[in-house]
Formats: structure tokens, sequence, C-alpha cells
């Protein structure tokens, strides 16, 4: 009797969606269950917590799931001209959009689809006391930032320029996360992030920049020209420009289109 129950809850939601004269194929396809259609997605390692979720919505709406490899743009830049496959290019400047369209690697035209600020991390309560760019300069801090190659340690060294402020960083890292991850350990005192590490991270303060002394950094978007989904690759991105799109990235601390 046990058994037979099952059996009837496992039929009856297909029994629902097809009717009891379809094929269990055509059942699946109808009810939403087909194979997804993959899409590879190169991204700068700022943009994970809003692009996670867009890939949640994008795999319930419309079956399409996303594989992602987030780094520093300019490490991304390097591995798609050494023939990484990949559908889609996310950058965190425009210079590294730039150069890839200098390779040929990209098709269409990049969008720009999201800005950012810069802010200074630190740890939560701020017990160093830290309150502007010129106190990152103080004897005995441990200050920790992104390489300048990286768009993010490129807009902390603009932004320490207006400032007029010199920094000796304890450590230059390979991608802004590396600078949140040491101040949210406690390993650095302070470093110099995106506005959006410090709203999705909650693990560090910030402490603001003004305006006159700030970098916005413009994100770009692209189908990759070697694309093997370039129809999903142009669903990613029509997504991200979407409304809903926005308002998960405008969530995650950055400025929409």
């Amino acid at each position: 009797m046990i058994k037979r129950a099952l059996l009837l809850v496992a039929v009856v939601p297909l029994l629902a969606c097809g009717g009891s004269g379809t094929s269990p194929c055509a059942v699946l396809t109808a009810c939403g269950a087909g194979a997804p259609t993959p899409v590879t997605v190169f991204a700068a390692a700022s943009l994970q917590p809003p692009f996670d979720k867009i890939a949640k919505q994008l795999q319930l709406r419309e079956n399409i799931t996303t594989t992602f490899s987030y780094e520093g743009t300019q490490t991304l830049l390097a591995q798609l001209k050494q023939g990484a496959p990949a559908d889609v290019f996310a950058s965190a400047d425009a210079a590294h959009m730039t150069a890839a369209q200098g390779a040929g690697l990209i098709a269409g035209t990049p969008k720009v689809f999201a800005h950012n600020r810069l802010e200074i991390a630190v740890e939560k309560g701020n017990p160093k006391g830290i309150h502007s760019l010129s106190d990152l300069s103080r004897a005995g801090l441990v200050v920790v930032l992104a390489d300048p190659s990286v768009p993010a340690g490129k807009y902390a060294q603009q932004a320490l320029a207006a400032a007029k402020v010199t920094v000796h960083p304890a450590s230059l890292e390979p991608q802004v996360t590396g600078v949140l991850s040491k101040v949210a350990l406690g390993e650095a005192d302070a470093g110099i992030v995106y506005v959006s590490d410090v709203v999705s991270s909650g693990k560090v303060d910030g402490v603001p920049i003004p305006d006159d002394q700030n970098v916005v950094a413009d994100y770009l978007i692209a189908t990759l020209k070697n694309a093997s989904n370039a129809t999903a690759a142009d669903d990613f991105i029509n997504f991200v420009l979407s409304a809903d799109g926005q308002a998960i990235l405008k969530t995650a601390g950055f400025e929409g289109v």
C-alpha cells in the first residue's frame, strides 16, 4: 500500500503537466525540464555576488546554466588571448575591453552595464580610526591594494594621486577580492576596494572617498567572437541590462546605467 502511494505521488505531477496520453519525453519538455543551454562567462572578480544571482534567475526563467570564471580583468583577457573558451566577457574597465576588441576577440559592440566607485575597506568597527585616504599613509598601518595591472589597482593609484597621498602597500593583490579578504581576515588594517565589495561582503566596514578623489569605474560586457553559444550569451547580456538585472546589480552596490 505504501509503495502504491509513492507511485501515485510520482505520477500525478506528470499527468497534471502533460496529460495521460503524452509520452514521458514530451511531458518533460512541456514542463520545461529539457536539456539546459550552457553559457560560459569570464567576469571581473568584483562581479561575483550579483552575477551569481543573475545566473540563478536565468536558469529558472530560460533554462540557461552559467559557468563563471571570476578573476582580475587582466588575467581573464590574457586567458582569452591564449584561446580559453568562453561566450561572454565582462570587464571592470574600458581599457581591457578595448584591448579585447583590438585582439579580434569581440563580436559586436561592447555595452556599459554598470558603474562602481571606490571605498576604503576597514575592519569591522574601524578600530584604527581610518577616515580618509590620507590616513592610509600613517606609520604602522598595514595597507593592501590591488596590483596596478588590475582595474581596481589602477583606480586606487588614481585616487591616491588625486588625494596627494603616498602609500607603501604590504602587498599588491592580483584581484580586488584579495584586498577585501585580507582586510576581512584581519591580515590588513585597510585596503581600497569597490563600494560593491563592501556592500556584498558584510565582513568589513567602508569609509567613503569624496568625489573629488574618487574614480568611477565603467563595466563593459560583450559576446565573444568564438562563442559556442552566442544566443545564450546574448540572453545573458540582455538580462544583465534588463530592469531585473540592473536591480540585482544595484542591490549589490553597483550603480546602474
